[in-house]
Protein backbone atom coordinates (compact mmCIF):
# COMPACT_ATOMS: atom_id res chain seq x y z
CA UNK A 1 0.00 0.00 0.00
CA UNK A 2 1.43 3.42 -1.20
CA UNK A 3 0.17 6.78 -1.00
CA UNK A 4 0.46 9.78 -3.25
CA UNK A 5 -0.34 13.19 -3.74
CA UNK A 6 -1.65 13.24 -6.99
CA UNK A 7 -3.19 16.27 -9.55
CA UNK A 8 -3.31 20.09 -8.46
CA UNK A 9 -1.22 20.00 -5.33
CA UNK A 10 1.50 18.90 -7.68
CA UNK A 11 0.99 21.20 -10.41
CA UNK A 12 0.72 24.30 -8.49
CA UNK A 13 3.62 23.27 -6.10
CA UNK A 14 5.77 23.65 -9.24
CA UNK A 15 4.19 26.86 -10.38
CA UNK A 16 5.13 28.38 -7.14
CA UNK A 17 1.24 28.71 -6.28
CA UNK A 18 -0.43 28.41 -2.81
CA UNK A 19 -1.51 24.55 -2.37
CA UNK A 20 -4.96 25.00 -0.24
CA UNK A 21 -6.35 20.98 -0.83
CA UNK A 22 -4.28 17.97 -1.51
CA UNK A 23 -6.30 14.73 -3.43
CA UNK A 24 -4.62 11.54 -1.88
CA UNK A 25 -4.84 8.31 -3.97
CA UNK A 26 -4.28 4.83 -2.43
CA UNK A 27 -2.81 2.11 -4.90
CA UNK A 28 -2.20 -1.33 -3.71
CA UNK A 29 -4.95 -1.08 -0.64
CA UNK A 30 -8.56 -2.48 -0.89
CA UNK A 31 -11.83 -1.42 1.22
CA UNK A 32 -11.28 -3.61 3.63
CA UNK A 33 -7.79 -2.52 4.60
CA UNK A 34 -8.68 0.85 4.67
CA UNK A 35 -11.49 0.66 7.30
CA UNK A 36 -9.29 -1.52 9.24
CA UNK A 37 -6.61 1.44 9.28
CA UNK A 38 -9.35 3.84 10.65
CA UNK A 39 -10.50 4.86 7.43
CA UNK A 40 -13.89 6.17 7.25
CA UNK A 41 -15.87 5.22 3.66
CA UNK A 42 -17.60 8.39 2.22
CA UNK A 43 -17.58 7.66 -1.52
CA UNK A 44 -20.93 6.38 -3.56
CA UNK A 45 -19.85 5.94 -7.05
CA UNK A 46 -15.54 4.74 -6.27
CA UNK A 47 -13.87 4.09 -2.92
CA UNK A 48 -13.46 7.20 -1.00
CA UNK A 49 -12.08 7.29 2.36
CA UNK A 50 -11.79 10.00 5.31
CA UNK A 51 -8.49 9.82 7.38
CA UNK A 52 -8.95 8.91 10.69
CA UNK A 53 -6.75 12.21 12.11
CA UNK A 54 -6.92 14.64 9.45
CA UNK A 55 -10.16 13.84 7.59
CA UNK A 56 -9.10 14.48 4.62
CA UNK A 57 -10.16 12.27 1.29
CA UNK A 58 -8.41 9.21 0.06
CA UNK A 59 -9.37 7.56 -3.06
CA UNK A 60 -8.20 4.11 -3.99
CA UNK A 61 -6.56 3.99 -7.56
CA UNK A 62 -9.05 3.21 -10.16
CA UNK A 63 -10.04 2.79 -13.84
CA UNK A 64 -13.15 3.82 -15.08
CA UNK A 65 -14.62 2.96 -18.87
CA UNK A 66 -17.76 4.75 -20.19
CA UNK A 67 -21.05 3.33 -20.21
CA UNK A 68 -23.26 6.04 -20.52
CA UNK A 69 -24.27 9.73 -21.42
CA UNK A 70 -22.64 12.41 -19.31
CA UNK A 71 -20.02 12.67 -16.15
CA UNK A 72 -21.79 10.67 -14.84
CA UNK A 73 -21.60 7.59 -17.52
CA UNK A 74 -18.79 5.80 -16.10
CA UNK A 75 -17.84 2.31 -14.53
CA UNK A 76 -14.96 2.92 -11.71
CA UNK A 77 -12.88 -0.29 -11.45
CA UNK A 78 -11.23 0.03 -7.74
CA UNK A 79 -8.38 -2.80 -6.91
CA UNK A 80 -5.05 -3.35 -5.60
CA UNK A 81 -4.47 -4.22 -8.98
CA UNK A 82 -4.72 -0.90 -10.55
CA UNK A 83 -1.32 1.06 -10.99
CA UNK A 84 -0.39 4.62 -10.24
CA UNK A 85 0.11 5.22 -13.95
CA UNK A 86 -3.69 3.81 -14.97
CA UNK A 87 -5.22 6.07 -11.98
CA UNK A 88 -3.05 9.16 -13.63
CA UNK A 89 -4.28 8.35 -17.48
CA UNK A 90 -7.84 8.76 -16.68
CA UNK A 91 -6.96 12.46 -15.74
CA UNK A 92 -7.96 15.24 -17.94
CA UNK A 93 -4.59 16.74 -18.45
CA UNK A 94 -1.12 16.31 -18.63
CA UNK A 95 -0.24 19.20 -16.18
CA UNK A 96 -3.03 17.09 -13.84
CA UNK A 97 -1.79 13.82 -14.10
CA UNK A 98 1.88 14.39 -12.04
CA UNK A 99 2.17 12.23 -8.27
CA UNK A 100 4.96 12.11 -5.57
CA UNK A 101 4.41 9.94 -3.30
CA UNK A 102 3.63 10.80 0.55
CA UNK A 103 5.48 9.25 3.21
CA UNK A 104 4.73 8.12 7.23
CA UNK A 105 5.39 11.65 8.45
CA UNK A 106 2.26 12.60 5.97
CA UNK A 107 4.38 14.93 3.66
CA UNK A 108 5.82 14.69 0.42
CA UNK A 109 9.10 13.10 -0.75
CA UNK A 110 10.65 11.75 -3.87
CA UNK A 111 10.84 12.53 -7.61
CA UNK A 112 8.06 13.68 -9.40
CA UNK A 113 5.99 11.03 -10.97
CA UNK A 114 5.75 12.45 -14.79
CA UNK A 115 4.40 9.33 -17.03
CA UNK A 116 3.01 11.62 -19.35
CA UNK A 117 5.34 14.43 -19.48
CA UNK A 118 3.17 16.82 -17.64
CA UNK A 119 6.40 19.50 -16.52
CA UNK A 120 7.13 19.51 -20.01
CA UNK A 121 3.08 20.97 -21.07
CA UNK A 122 3.87 23.28 -17.60
CA UNK A 123 6.71 24.62 -18.98
CA UNK A 124 5.45 25.55 -22.00
CA UNK A 125 2.48 26.29 -20.81
CA UNK A 126 0.23 24.16 -22.82
CA UNK A 127 -3.07 22.31 -21.78
CA UNK A 128 -2.98 19.19 -23.70
CA UNK A 129 -5.43 15.91 -22.84
CA UNK A 130 -3.75 13.38 -21.57
CA UNK A 131 -5.70 10.53 -23.33
CA UNK A 132 -8.33 9.76 -26.26
CA UNK A 133 -10.70 8.96 -23.58
CA UNK A 134 -10.71 12.97 -22.43
CA UNK A 135 -13.47 13.52 -24.86
CA UNK A 136 -15.96 10.81 -22.85
CA UNK A 137 -16.59 13.07 -20.34
CA UNK A 138 -18.36 16.83 -21.44
CA UNK A 139 -17.08 18.31 -17.46
CA UNK A 140 -13.63 18.74 -18.88
CA UNK A 141 -14.46 20.95 -21.56
CA UNK A 142 -15.93 23.13 -18.99
CA UNK A 143 -13.09 22.31 -16.62
CA UNK A 144 -10.60 23.83 -19.93
CA UNK A 145 -12.44 26.55 -19.65
CA UNK A 146 -11.70 27.62 -16.27
CA UNK A 147 -8.37 26.53 -16.61
CA UNK A 148 -7.84 29.11 -19.21
CA UNK A 149 -9.54 31.60 -16.79
CA UNK A 150 -7.55 30.39 -14.25
CA UNK A 151 -3.92 30.44 -16.01
CA UNK A 152 -4.90 33.02 -19.13
CA UNK A 153 -0.59 32.65 -20.26
CA UNK A 154 -1.78 28.94 -21.48
CA UNK A 155 -3.07 28.12 -24.61
CA UNK A 156 -4.63 24.64 -25.79
CA UNK A 157 -3.36 22.56 -27.77
CA UNK A 158 -4.66 21.27 -31.36
CA UNK A 159 -5.07 18.15 -30.12
CA UNK A 160 -7.03 19.21 -27.10
CA UNK A 161 -9.15 21.92 -29.00
CA UNK A 162 -10.21 19.38 -31.60
CA UNK A 163 -11.22 16.86 -28.40
CA UNK A 164 -13.33 19.73 -26.72
CA UNK A 165 -15.22 20.50 -30.20
CA UNK A 166 -15.97 16.94 -30.62
CA UNK A 167 -17.26 16.79 -27.03
CA UNK A 168 -19.70 19.85 -27.98
CA UNK A 169 -20.59 17.85 -31.41
CA UNK A 170 -21.37 14.48 -29.34
CA UNK A 171 -24.56 16.50 -27.80
CA UNK A 172 -23.00 15.36 -24.55
CA UNK A 173 -22.93 18.62 -22.82
CA UNK A 174 -27.02 18.65 -22.74
CA UNK A 175 -26.24 15.57 -20.29
CA UNK A 176 -24.41 17.55 -17.63
CA UNK A 177 -26.36 18.58 -14.76
CA UNK A 178 -26.78 22.21 -14.40
CA UNK A 179 -25.56 22.83 -11.04
CA UNK A 180 -21.97 21.67 -12.62
CA UNK A 181 -22.72 23.79 -15.47
CA UNK A 182 -23.25 26.83 -13.18
CA UNK A 183 -20.18 26.01 -10.87
CA UNK A 184 -17.79 26.04 -13.03
CA UNK A 185 -18.82 29.02 -15.34
CA UNK A 186 -18.92 30.70 -11.64
CA UNK A 187 -15.21 29.44 -10.92
CA UNK A 188 -14.00 30.89 -14.23
CA UNK A 189 -15.83 34.35 -13.53
CA UNK A 190 -13.98 35.19 -10.43
CA UNK A 191 -10.49 34.04 -11.93
CA UNK A 192 -7.90 36.46 -13.25
CA UNK A 193 -9.01 36.66 -16.79
CA UNK A 194 -12.74 35.73 -17.48
CA UNK A 195 -12.87 36.18 -21.15
CA UNK A 196 -10.80 33.35 -21.36
CA UNK A 197 -13.20 31.67 -20.03
CA UNK A 198 -15.92 32.85 -22.72
CA UNK A 199 -13.40 32.38 -25.48
CA UNK A 200 -12.59 28.99 -25.13
CA UNK A 201 -16.73 28.52 -25.05
CA UNK A 202 -16.82 30.54 -28.22
CA UNK A 203 -14.10 28.41 -29.95
CA UNK A 204 -15.33 25.34 -29.53
CA UNK A 205 -19.21 26.33 -29.98
CA UNK A 206 -20.12 25.49 -26.53
CA UNK A 207 -21.31 29.12 -25.99
CA UNK A 208 -24.72 28.52 -28.08
CA UNK A 209 -25.60 25.51 -25.52
CA UNK A 210 -24.32 26.63 -22.28
CA UNK A 211 -24.37 30.60 -22.40
CA UNK A 212 -27.97 33.11 -23.11
CA UNK A 213 -28.10 33.63 -27.08
CA UNK A 214 -28.03 37.59 -26.43
CA UNK A 215 -24.68 37.17 -24.65
CA UNK A 216 -23.39 34.95 -27.05
CA UNK A 217 -23.88 37.15 -29.87
CA UNK A 218 -22.20 39.68 -28.43
CA UNK A 219 -19.47 37.92 -27.46
CA UNK A 220 -18.58 37.04 -30.79
CA UNK A 221 -18.04 40.62 -31.89
CA UNK A 222 -14.07 42.08 -30.54
CA UNK A 223 -15.47 45.30 -29.55
CA UNK A 224 -17.88 43.97 -27.14
CA UNK A 225 -15.30 41.48 -25.79
CA UNK A 226 -12.58 44.38 -25.41
CA UNK A 227 -14.80 46.42 -23.28
CA UNK A 228 -15.98 43.24 -20.97
CA UNK A 229 -12.17 43.02 -20.39
CA UNK A 230 -11.70 46.17 -19.32
CA UNK A 231 -14.69 46.15 -16.98
CA UNK A 232 -13.23 43.05 -15.28
CA UNK A 233 -10.04 44.80 -15.08
CA UNK A 234 -11.35 48.07 -13.02
CA UNK A 235 -13.57 45.82 -10.16
CA UNK A 236 -12.61 43.13 -7.81
CA UNK A 237 -13.59 39.24 -8.08
CA UNK A 238 -16.70 39.28 -6.36
CA UNK A 239 -18.86 36.94 -8.48
CA UNK A 240 -22.01 39.62 -8.29
CA UNK A 241 -20.06 41.92 -9.71
CA UNK A 242 -18.79 39.79 -12.50
CA UNK A 243 -21.85 38.44 -13.38
CA UNK A 244 -23.81 41.69 -13.13
CA UNK A 245 -20.95 43.29 -15.78
CA UNK A 246 -21.22 40.29 -17.97
CA UNK A 247 -24.76 40.23 -18.06
CA UNK A 248 -25.94 43.90 -17.99
CA UNK A 249 -26.83 44.53 -21.94
CA UNK A 250 -29.27 42.07 -22.00
CA UNK A 251 -33.01 42.56 -21.01
CA UNK A 252 -34.13 40.82 -16.80
CA UNK A 253 -36.27 38.49 -18.57
CA UNK A 254 -33.48 36.89 -20.53
CA UNK A 255 -31.07 36.67 -17.21
CA UNK A 256 -33.74 35.42 -14.95
CA UNK A 257 -34.81 33.00 -17.83
CA UNK A 258 -31.00 31.47 -18.29
CA UNK A 259 -30.25 32.15 -14.23
CA UNK A 260 -33.42 29.46 -13.57
CA UNK A 261 -31.51 27.13 -16.32
CA UNK A 262 -27.87 27.01 -14.27
CA UNK A 263 -30.17 27.40 -10.94
CA UNK A 264 -27.66 30.12 -10.20
CA UNK A 265 -27.75 31.61 -6.75
CA UNK A 266 -30.65 33.77 -6.31
CA UNK A 267 -28.74 36.68 -4.63
CA UNK A 268 -26.56 36.64 -7.88
CA UNK A 269 -29.59 36.54 -9.94
CA UNK A 270 -30.62 39.41 -8.57
CA UNK A 271 -28.34 41.84 -8.37
CA UNK A 272 -27.62 40.94 -12.19
CA UNK A 273 -31.09 41.58 -13.21
CA UNK A 274 -31.24 44.97 -11.13
CA UNK A 275 -27.78 46.46 -12.41
CA UNK A 276 -29.27 45.48 -16.14
CA UNK A 277 -31.67 47.80 -15.31
CA UNK A 278 -29.46 50.49 -13.70
CA UNK A 279 -27.87 49.88 -17.22
CA UNK A 280 -31.14 51.15 -19.25
CA UNK A 281 -31.44 53.39 -17.12
CA UNK A 282 -28.07 55.16 -17.91
CA UNK A 283 -28.78 54.40 -21.22
CA UNK A 284 -32.08 56.20 -21.19
CA UNK A 285 -30.32 59.39 -20.05
CA UNK A 286 -27.53 59.43 -22.54
CA UNK A 287 -30.62 59.87 -25.20
CA UNK A 288 -32.64 62.06 -23.45
CA UNK A 289 -32.18 63.21 -19.38
CA UNK A 290 -33.35 61.23 -16.43
CA UNK A 291 -36.98 61.22 -15.24
CA UNK A 292 -37.86 61.39 -11.39
CA UNK A 293 -41.03 58.56 -11.97
CA UNK A 294 -37.94 56.11 -13.90
CA UNK A 295 -35.37 56.45 -10.86
CA UNK A 296 -38.01 56.02 -8.93
CA UNK A 297 -39.20 52.91 -10.67
CA UNK A 298 -35.72 51.64 -10.45
CA UNK A 299 -34.98 52.63 -6.44
CA UNK A 300 -38.16 50.63 -5.95
CA UNK A 301 -37.04 47.39 -8.04
CA UNK A 302 -33.27 47.48 -5.97
CA UNK A 303 -35.15 48.51 -3.00
CA UNK A 304 -32.65 50.70 -1.90
CA UNK A 305 -35.37 51.57 1.30
CA UNK A 306 -34.62 47.74 2.56
CA UNK A 307 -31.32 47.02 0.88
CA UNK A 308 -29.01 49.96 1.25
CA UNK A 309 -25.81 48.49 1.01
CA UNK A 310 -26.93 46.80 -1.87
CA UNK A 311 -28.00 49.69 -3.51
CA UNK A 312 -24.89 51.41 -3.13
CA UNK A 313 -23.01 48.43 -4.23
CA UNK A 314 -24.71 48.57 -7.62
CA UNK A 315 -24.08 52.28 -8.17
CA UNK A 316 -20.60 51.89 -7.13
CA UNK A 317 -20.07 49.31 -9.65
CA UNK A 318 -21.36 50.95 -12.51
CA UNK A 319 -19.08 53.96 -11.17
CA UNK A 320 -16.02 51.87 -11.32
CA UNK A 321 -16.54 51.03 -15.28
CA UNK A 322 -17.14 54.45 -15.91
CA UNK A 323 -20.60 55.59 -15.69
CA UNK A 324 -21.41 58.86 -14.28
CA UNK A 325 -24.32 57.87 -11.32
CA UNK A 326 -23.49 60.87 -9.43
CA UNK A 327 -26.83 62.02 -9.69
CA UNK A 328 -28.47 58.92 -8.78
CA UNK A 329 -26.46 58.97 -5.71
CA UNK A 330 -27.75 62.24 -4.97
CA UNK A 331 -31.38 61.35 -5.52
CA UNK A 332 -30.85 57.85 -3.61
CA UNK A 333 -29.76 59.55 -0.84
CA UNK A 334 -32.62 62.43 -1.00
CA UNK A 335 -35.34 59.61 -1.29
CA UNK A 336 -33.38 57.42 2.07
CA UNK A 337 -33.10 60.48 3.86
CA UNK A 338 -36.85 61.25 4.13
CA UNK A 339 -38.33 61.10 7.95
CA UNK A 340 -41.07 58.49 7.80
CA UNK A 341 -43.10 59.69 10.64
CA UNK A 342 -43.35 63.22 8.91
CA UNK A 343 -44.84 61.79 6.24
CA UNK A 344 -47.57 59.82 7.93
CA UNK A 345 -48.39 62.98 10.26
CA UNK A 346 -49.03 64.62 6.75
CA UNK A 347 -51.59 61.95 5.85
CA UNK A 348 -55.62 62.52 7.16
CA UNK A 349 -56.47 61.24 10.61
CA UNK A 350 -58.54 58.82 8.93
CA UNK A 351 -56.30 57.64 6.06
CA UNK A 352 -53.38 56.75 8.40
CA UNK A 353 -54.61 52.71 8.57
CA UNK A 354 -55.21 52.62 4.84
CA UNK A 355 -51.92 50.63 3.37
CA UNK A 356 -52.34 52.08 -0.03
CA UNK A 357 -52.94 55.80 0.81
CA UNK A 358 -49.94 55.32 3.04
CA UNK A 359 -47.72 53.86 0.08
CA UNK A 360 -49.61 56.94 -2.33
CA UNK A 361 -47.59 59.63 0.44
CA UNK A 362 -44.34 57.70 -0.01
CA UNK A 363 -44.44 57.82 -3.76
CA UNK A 364 -44.94 61.03 -3.75
CA UNK A 365 -42.59 62.44 -1.17
CA UNK A 366 -39.65 60.40 -2.94
CA UNK A 367 -40.14 61.89 -6.34
CA UNK A 368 -40.54 65.21 -4.56
CA UNK A 369 -36.73 64.10 -3.22
CA UNK A 370 -35.43 62.65 -6.64
CA UNK A 371 -36.92 65.87 -8.58
CA UNK A 372 -35.08 67.97 -6.30
CA UNK A 373 -31.61 66.13 -6.75
CA UNK A 374 -32.25 66.35 -10.79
Amino acid sequence: MKIYAVGGAIRDTLMGLPVHDIDYVVVGSSVDEMIAKGFRPVGKDFPVFLHPETQAEYALARTERKTGQGYKGFHFYADPSVTLEQDLERRDLTINAMAQEIGADGKQFGPIIDPFNGQEDLAAKVFRHVSDAFAEDPLRLLRIARFAARFPEFSVADGTMAALKAIVQSGELNALSVERIWQELARGLIAAKPMHLFQVLLNTDAAKILLPSTLTTKLAAESFREQLIDHYDATGDSLEERCAITLMDLPASEIRSWAECVRMPIEVRDFAEIFSGLRSLINQYAETRYQAVDILAWFNRADVWRKPDRSQALLNLADKIGFNVSVLTTAMRNAQALNTAEIIAGIEAQDRSNGERIGSAFESARLAAITAAL
